[in-house]
């Protein structure tokens, strides 16, 4: 069985393989569903194909019956769902084995209308450790080859056992690849390759460069592959000393703040929200003083400018502009960047009008511009107990602080 979810960008495809039972995890459960962070092990892998923006379709493979937990741990990052935007994501139950799951994957590529692809990768979904440059290294040497691999060389002597565990054979160290995945493929190739290895059922395939090797006249390239690119398989390697740190979470805070004269004939506008009022804020765009310190304080948090830099105020461009759509495009880059949004936490500083029956409207407002959940934000509201100019009722001033992560 099959289900699809659209959400092209490249003519490439991506299976990702998380359909065995994780026997060997010593009773933690199904390894690519366990956390890692913020998200699961399959969630954390798929970002880093995503993040590529070369494929167009993702192929998810589980076990029978347990699509609803497949699409959990899929999409466990809210990352994930963000960077599929586009591109069109399909859930296939997996076989017995590696390699009828593998096939099944992709004859369901094949009966896809949107999918079509031109070459595809394979990788393990408990491979979540792999970087960017791997899979854009093994992108361009299938394009190039037709196929290739990444694999690292031994580090100790290898030998060839007899049946009584005596050695048979001095193996060449140098001569010798531990292959890694994705593995890439032109994908009519090892399609139809995939389907004549299934009616050979004495044979029996670990691996798909196997697969190839046999039907093709191209052989796989090889590449170097990467040290961190470890497969999960024991409850250990979940907390490898050895890789770098790439099980830490990155944490950012951020502050922005914006004061805006209230005058008449402008409307008050707040998170997107417009309250009724006879002031509103006088500003080059519509004025928006919680979205302004908002994106003031998420660009800063990603160290990546503010909002004058981003939009300044004597560019006529930004006239009136809808401070949603600013928040919106920086908000793009600070994601583009890796970063999501753990809490948003907002003062509002206002005499009047009273801000407290608005505020529902003002969180589900700029929970919707940034597409998270309405959990996520918080907006409170505070007078100026006539003291000072927001006392006074002469100005609007807000403040916002944000947690970032990945």
């Amino acid at each position: 069985m099959t289900t699809r979810t659209t959400t092209s960008i490249k003519n490439s495809a991506l299976v990702l393989l998380a359909a065995g039972s994780s026997q060997r995890m010593g009773g933690l459960g199904k390894k690519e569903y366990l956390p890692l962070n913020g998200g699961s092990v399959l969630s954390e892998a798929a970002i880093v194909f995503l993040k590529t923006k070369l494929f167009s379709v993702i192929a998810v493979v589980h076990p029978p019956k347990a699509l609803a937990a497949a699409k959990k741990a899929f999409y466990k990052n809210p990352l994930t769902a963000q960077l599929c935007q586009g591109a069109t994501v399909i859930f296939v139950s997996g076989g017995q084995s590696r390699q009828e799951s593998v096939c099944k994957a992709l004859k369901a590529l094949e009966k896809d209308a949107n999918a079509s692809p031109r070459l595809v990768l394979i990788h393990d979904g408990a491979r979540p450790f792999l970087s960017e440059s791997l899979v854009k290294q093994t992108v361009a040497a299938t394009i190039k080859y037709g196929a290739a691999v990444p694999a690292l060389q031994p580090v100790e002597t290898q030998k060839e056992m007899d049946s009584d565990s005596r050695i048979s054979r001095h193996l060449k160290r140098s001569s010798l690849a531990a292959v890694q995945t994705p593995q890439g493929f032109l994908f009519p190739e090892i399609l139809e390759f995939h389907k004549r290895a299934a009616k050979k059922k004495d044979a029996v395939f670990t691996d798909d460069t196997e697969i190839w090797d046999m039907y093709s006249d191209k052989k796989t390239r090889v590449i170097p592959g990467e040290e961190n690119n470890i497969k999960i398989t024991y409850p250990k390697d979940l907390g490898a000393k050895n890789i770098d740190a790439p099980t830490a979470p990155a944490f950012r805070v951020g502050l922005g703040t914006d004061l805006h004269k209230l005058v008449k004939g402008r409307p008050l506008v707040l998170g997107g929200v417009v309250i009724p009022y006879d002031k509103g804020e006088d500003g080059h765009s519509d004025g928006d003083a919680l979205l302004h310190a908002i994106t003031d304080a998420l660009l800063g948090a990603a160290c990546l400018g503010d909002i004058g830099s981003y939009f300044p105020p004597e560019d006529m461009k930004w006239k009136d502009a809808d401070s949603a759509k600013l928040l919106q495009a920086a908000w793009k880059d600070v994601r583009a960047a890796g970063w999501r949004l753990q809490n948003l936490d907002c003062v509002v500083k206002l005499q009047a009008p009273k801000f407290l029956p608005h505020r529902q409207n003002v969180r589900a407002s700029i929970a919707r511009v940034l597409g998270v959940d309405i959990s996520q934000v918080f907006v409170k509201a505070k007078t100026g107990e006539r003291v000072g100019l927001v006392g006074q009722g002469l100005v609007v001033e807000t403040e916002a602080v944000c947690l970032l992560m990945r």
